[in-house]
């Protein structure tokens, strides 16, 4: 008796099985993801490229010359503004000399932080005592230049980006040429030139130490506070200053 033969099996053909979509919210994500890194990658840019301009380019205004504006036009007062660029080698020793002496001491010495200082006013304003600020000619530089006034976190955190940024690219000696030409120093008055016509009727280059004295005494609060005709509080810290720019000696930029 012959076998039956069985049938031969069908051949089938294996199907790939097909690419699932993307979860709407993973491609949300990934949007969001990439978003962030070309922020980033933007923010990055603009501050190097703009830290980069202003190493060689004078800084024409300031993020707090426009905010002084804005508040003296809504609160009905003259809008007065006295601001001219004035190249380091026209500014009066006696005046880095006593910007020194008065707001940073170790500004010569220091990589943009003074931490003993900031511990310093850390543990005084801990205490309940007036409220000190520690930062040194670098950090306030860089928060005038770039940055907006406020105490958050958050524009702490850039201003000691910015920081480190302008001490690596622009060196001490541009870092103060910035700082004596963009620092307030009177209402609506900034930078040494506009400081010196406005306080003492001369130029820049040619402030006695008290006189340089004066505005820099008058730095924790220029709007408030006169560098001639001053008060007694004024008129003492004006005499400490002298005291200690000569405690500062030759200033060498290029080397520590």
């Amino acid at each position: 008796m012959a076998a039956t033969k069985k049938p031969a099996p069908k051949k089938t053909t294996a199907t790939k099985p097909k690419p699932t979509a993307k979860k709407g919210n993973r491609s949300f994500g990934e949007k969001v993801k990439w978003f962030f890194i070309k922020l980033m990658l933007w923010f990055f840019g603009l501050s190097i490229g703009s830290v980069i301009l202003f190493k060689y380019v004078p800084v024409p205004f300031t993020p707090l010359m426009l905010i002084r504006a804005i508040e003296n036009k809504l609160g009905g007062k003259e809008v007065y503004f006295d601001h001219d660029w004035e190249p380091i080698e026209k500014i009066s020793m006696n005046l880095q000399k006593a910007v020194i002496a008065s707001e940073d001491g170790t500004f010569l010495y220091h990589n943009g932080f003074d931490f003993k200082a900031l511990q310093k006013a850390y543990k005084s304003n801990e205490r309940g005592r007036r409220i000190r600020g520690g930062s040194t000619i670098s950090q306030q530089t860089a928060k005038n230049v770039f940055l907006w006034q406020g105490k958050s976190y958050f524009r702490k955190g850039l201003e000691a980006y910015f920081t480190v940024l302008i001490e690596i690219i622009w060196g001490k000696e541009r870092i103060m040429e910035v700082y004596l030409n963009s620092i307030e120093m009177g209402d609506g008055v900034y930078g040494a030139y506009a400081a010196t016509e406005h306080w003492y009727r001369r130029d820049a280059s040619s402030l006695t130490p008290m006189q340089a004295a004066g505005i820099a005494a008058i730095l924790p609060n220029p709007r408030k506070f006169k560098a001639t005709g001053s008060s007694s509080y004024i008129n003492r810290r004006k005499q400490r200053i002298v005291r200690e720019m000569r405690a500062v000696g030759k200033i060498n930029y290029n080397g520590k």
